[in-house]
């Protein structure tokens, strides 16, 4: 054999143990354990926009940096997203995750000793930047851990706990800032850090990205140590591994930004960047402005526009599980094609009949969100299967990139449209065109991965 095929032929041998596994209580509890650190990462994202009004009043801030201070953490995570891909790809998937959940947690805990609004927006940002980094590197992992057959409802299953740890955020939100105030909510978002410590310790490193770094020995190893894992828990010797369908037809190359728009990758990068960057804006411009728009439009009290904003996240969580349950079996172009349709839909209506009401406006966008988060947690598992082992972290990040620009633009977009009320309409008009461009990406140019190998979608 030569040393040329060695690193192909190392792969096959992995991926072929991989999609051997039964489910056992092993990946169970390796997604437990990512699934907390991810769910606290969702919880420290969207905090900002239930304490925002408090602050904002604590401090004597303007509009112009009640912006800044929505705007600065996405600015971290846009980075951290950029950043992350390159370094995961190259140290490995599990020490990216734990020093950036380690990271979110002592900002948060900085955070809740803030007294002005400056060393807040440092902290803030070095917090983004954290976060950026930590949830596409996630995504990759549990990608690789997961069989082609139902990967999908494996990995939402994992993803829905971000979508849940923005609706405990909300609801914790809405029960801690009235009787505790805004500084014990960010103490409570510092429990991750306590999970970096066990994940280091816990989580095994992804035995396909050892493999495609050229580590044969170590990627070998930690897969035999899966497997005597898998088989403890499910006390049944495993089947034996299906013979390789898919050759790998050249040496295993180093992976690249380069790569990302190469031959087939190039229509799929861009895919990805318009659903990423429309999905998002679409979710965090609604729903970083709602707490704020309750109060300006309708007056309604603190603790009643963080309820009713409330009912926005939860619905956006029962359409992430409705996207779990059905992404297998509808295929990944119909779940998005139909979610951004579905957005499209219900911001039209809001713009067309105008929210004139806050029940109206609960209804209609906690419509928009159920079918808006079921599009953004589908991406978390689309993505990963568009790129090869050697870029798939980078693939993730430049998603990611594409994410925060999108998280970033939202709230601007509504601050300069919205004008204290007076052209609310116009906001939910103005994003459900640009949904409606995400809609016709998705239907058209989408390509279905169900039911792959991620060596068969991505050599």
């Amino acid at each position: 054999m030569s040393t040329a095929a060695t690193p192909g032929t190392a792969q096959r041998d992995i991926a072929a143990r991989l999609e051997r596994l039964p489910m056992s209580r092993w990946q169970i509890g390796v997604r437990l354990i990512v699934g907390i650190v991810t769910f606290f990462e969702a919880f420290d994202q969207l905090l900002i926009a239930y304490t925002l009004p408090v602050i904002s009043r604590e401090w004597h801030m303007s509009t112009s940096a009640g912006t800044a201070t929505l705007t600065i953490g996405s600015v971290g995570m846009l980075i951290g997203a950029f950043a992350s891909g390159w370094v995961a790809d190259r140290v490995g998937r599990v020490r990216v995750i734990s020093v950036c959940v380690a990271l979110t947690a002592l900002c948060s805990l900085g955070m809740a000793l803030c007294t002005s609004l400056l060393p807040f927006l440092v902290l803030r940002f070095v917090q983004g930047l954290a976060i950026g980094g930590e949830v596409p590197t996630a995504a990759a992992y549990i990608s690789e851990i997961s069989r082609a057959g139902r990967r999908g409802r494996f990995v939402l299953l994992y993803e829905v706990v971000f979508p849940a740890g923005l609706t405990v955020g909300a609801l914790v939100a809405a029960w801690v800032i009235p009787h505790w105030g805004w500084p014990t909510l960010y103490v409570c978002a510092a429990v991750p850090g306590l999970v970096a410590v066990v994940l280091q310790r816990r989580v095994p490193e992804s035995p396909r990205w050892l493999a495609a770094r050229g580590r044969h020995e170590q990627a070998l190893a930690t897969m035999a140590d899966i497997e005597r894992r898998v088989s403890a828990a499910t006390g049944e010797p495993l089947p034996a591994p299906a013979p390789a369908t898919t050759a790998v037809a050249e040496p295993v190359r180093r992976g690249g930004l380069r790569e990302l728009f190469t031959g087939r990758y190039r229509r799929r990068t861009l895919v990805l960047w318009t659903l990423w960057f429309v999905g998002y804006l679409a979710n965090y411009g609604i729903t970083s402005w709602l707490p704020t728009i309750y109060r300006g439009v309708f007056h309604v009290s603190i603790g009643q526009a963080l309820w009713y904003s409330t009912a926005t996240s939860a619905a956006g969580l029962i359409g992430c599980v409705i996207a779990a349950l059905v992404v297998d079996r509808l295929g990944r172009r119909v779940v998005l094609a139909a979610g951004l349709g579905g957005t499209t839909a219900m911001l039209v209506v809001l713009g067309v009949i105008g929210a004139d009401s806050p029940l109206k406006l609960i209804v209609l966008s906690s419509l928009a969100a159920l079918f808006n988060f079921a599009v953004n947690i589908s991406l978390y598992l689309y993505t990963p299967e568009l790129y090869p082992t050697r870029s798939r972290a980078l693939g993730c990040s430049m998603g990611g990139v594409l994410n925060r620009l999108g998280l970033i633009t939202g709230p601007i977009l509504v601050g300069l449209v919205y004008a204290g009320g007076a052209h609310l309409d116009a906001v939910f008009l103005l994003i459900g065109a640009l949904t409606l461009v995400g809609t016709i990406v998705a239907a058209v140019f989408a390509e279905e991965t169900s039911g792959r190998t991620l060596e068969e979608v991505s050599p």
